[in-house]
């Protein structure tokens, strides 16, 4: 205990072994020990006590579109990960799409880490993106160290990002399990798709009956079927058809190695409530109505679905027009989702272990983190977010961080306040004060 230079005092730490009054022993960036709460505190180091505060392990949120370079009036990585630190969230991996280039090559993830290096306020690691040209490309960047390759399966919304058909999908599915590689799909189909009613306008209605829950179902069949027959891992992408989940869980009870998140949007916002003309509720796929959206906590509940990532996908105000067919397709959500789930979550019966699990410890374990995040345990990451749950506040966009002030939870009363986020046992925010940015830039582990 001689070389400990931070400990960290509250009533409430959430550890593996539930939540207990505790103090955390910090040194050179890891936790060293977790130890009874009146534990005296070493010679020469400092003592943060949060009193009743929560302190939590930060947050993992393997979903974001930083979209930088290239589309940074829509985001950057200055804007996101000033926003995760101030939602609570420590670590957060970047998507492929939505950047000028992708990241669908060596070189241009080399050009994305340039990029982000010095602005991270937060740990960021990467996706490697899965097109239907590039399985070339593939092996090098899995050893370059993007964490998966992410691939969808109908149009993504930008052309430098095109889909793979089911033969496309085969061949990137084969490479990526001949190496061990993880591979992220966004699922819905593009048949059923063409076949749904498209016609466009400001009803809400209209537009949830073009994306239907059959074109995702039908999509997770097919990736069910090819990653039984190649034996690859693979992950569903921000799951919102509650109509796939016995087809999830019958491929899993077969072997299939599957896992499933969903996100904040889908959990804590209905159809029912979302106004027509309201473009900054468009997300694909979309969200659903009340009665799907208890099944999906079931979901979470038994295990079904692994964990709640936000599917960050911002863009100029200017892009959410009042049209849902040409209103950017995406949801700003990232300082908000602690709150956003955990006010949820709360009224269901679930308690903020039940959060941690979800949006801390399975997405670490996802992306093969978990050795050193997602847990207050000795050896991780000294990583943390302090929450007053108890607190609430009423989301003002003007006052968010992300780069564009347009959020589909704007008015909304949320419960938790997060007071503080830890990096490696620096305090990178407090009550909305910002250090220069600390955060590293992660790689896949070995």
């Amino acid at each position: 205990m001689n070389d400990v230079e931070l400990v960290l005092r509250s009533t409430r730490v959430i550890t593996p072994e539930g939540t207990r009054a505790a103090s955390v022993a910090v040194a050179d960036g890891r936790i060293t020990a977790v130890l009874p709460y009146d534990s005296g505190v070493p010679a020469g180091a400092r003592l943060e006590d949060f009193g009743d505060d929560v302190l939590l392990p930060g947050l993992v949120d393997t979903h974001v579109h930083v979209n930088d370079p290239g589309r940074t009036e829509w985001e950057g990585f200055w804007t996101a990960t000033r926003a995760a630190a101030a939602g609570g969230i420590t670590t957060l991996v970047d998507m492929p799409l939505n950047s000028l280039p992708p990241t669908t090559t060596v070189d241009h993830l080399r050009t994305k880490r340039e990029v982000a290096a010095a602005k991270a306020h937060i740990d960021v690691g990467f996706w490697g993106g899965a097109l239907p040209d590039n399985v070339k490309d593939l092996r090098p960047l899995h050893d370059a160290g993007v964490f998966g390759f992410k691939a969808f399966l109908s149009p993504s919304g930008v052309d430098e990002f095109p889909e793979l058909d089911r033969e496309q999908l085969d061949r990137s599915m084969a490479e990526i399990a001949g190496f061990g590689g993880l591979l992220i799909v966004h699922a819905e189909d593009p048949r059923h798709l063409a076949s749904a009613p498209q016609q466009g306008g400001p009803k809400y209605a209209d537009f949830l009956a073009s994306r239907p829950r059959g074109a995702e179902d039908a999509a997770i069949m097919t990736l069910i079927e090819q990653a039984r027959r190649h034996g690859a891992r693979v992950h569903v992408l921000h799951l919102s058809s509650s109509d796939a989940l016995p087809l999830i869980a019958e491929a899993r009870r077969d072997g299939v190695r599957i896992t499933v998140e969903t996100c904040p949007h889908y959990l804590t916002l209905t159809a029912e409530e979302v106004p027509d003309g309201a473009g900054e509720f468009k997300c694909c796929p979309p969200i659903r109505e009340a009665a799907n959206q208890d099944l999906l906590w079931q979901a979470l509940a038994d295990g079904t679905i692994d964990c709640v990532v936000t599917d960050h996908s911002p863009s100029t105000a200017d892009l959410k027009t009042d049209d849902f067919a040409t209103a950017w397709g995406g949801i700003s959500g990232l300082q908000l989702s602690l709150p956003a789930v955990w006010t949820e979550a709360r009224k269901r019966g679930h308690d903020l272990e039940d959060v941690v699990r979800w949006m801390s410890t399975r997405t670490a374990q996802l992306v093969g983190l978990d050795g050193r995040k997602g847990a207050i345990a000795v050896g991780r990451d000294a990583d943390f977010a302090v929450l007053a749950p108890d607190e609430t506040f009423t989301v003002d966009p003007a006052a968010l961080q992300h780069r564009n002030p347009v959020t589909a939870y704007a008015g909304r009363t949320l419960y938790g306040v997060v007071r503080s986020t830890w990096l490696r046992g620096e305090r990178v925010v407090a009550d909305g004060e910002f250090t220069d940015p600390k955060g590293r830039l992660l790689t896949r582990p070995s």
